[in-house]
């Protein structure tokens, strides 16, 4: 289990962010970072002093297994 907690000041991680190729010049996007420990960071990327939210590999995989079913296809 990740020991980053969640709610860190996203800007504090030393980390690479990564956000989608299909982010739009306005900014829309969330950014995801791997950590040293395992988990897996998510920032907004119009605030990245903001808050980071922190999830195991696990988690972010059932998250990226239900996208990719079309699960939240009705929240957009």
């Amino acid at each position: 289990m990740p020991m980053t907690p969640n709610g860190v000041r996203a800007s504090s991680l030393d980390t690479r962010w990564i956000k989608s190729r299909h982010s739009n010049a306005e900014g829309n996007c969330v950014e995801v970072a791997a950590l040293g420990d395992g988990g897996i960071a998510m920032r907004n990327s119009r605030d990245p002093d903001g808050p980071a939210l922190v999830y195991t590999a696990a988690e972010m995989a059932a998250f990226l297994a239900g996208a990719r079913d079309g699960e939240f296809d009705h929240l957009v």
